[in-house]
């Protein structure tokens, strides 16, 4: 058995738990904060059977789309800030996912 621990932003959690709940997934879903551009995410906890995992993963990449954004805060070339800071374009979405193994599992 395998644990998927997924980082989504908030704008795609709602399309991959939908998805997950029509295959017959479930997940639980925890709310967290992005360290760079300080955007809501958020963590969904999914325990699969090691045959299932690629099915998951394929399901997250269909729902968790890739876009550009501009970061809030003017980046610097320098590391902060100062007279040639701009705001710089970034890629977000995506997810990323962290597949653990099982030692073992209990439903009480």
């Amino acid at each position: 058995m395998k644990l998927l621990v997924t980082v989504v932003q908030d704008q795609d959690v709602q399309k991959l738990l939908e998805r997950l709940t029509e295959e017959g997934f479930s997940a639980t879903k925890l709310a967290s904060t992005g360290g760079f551009l300080k955007v809501g995410n958020t963590t969904v906890i999914v325990g699969v059977d090691d045959d299932k995992v690629e099915d998951v993963l394929t399901f997250t990449r269909e729902t968790c789309e890739k876009r550009d954004q501009y970061s809030p805060t003017p980046v610097s070339p320098f590391g902060r800030s100062g007279i040639l800071s701009r705001p710089q374009k970034v890629a977000v979405g995506g997810a990323t996912v962290f597949i653990l193994d099982v030692e073992r599992f209990e439903r009480i």
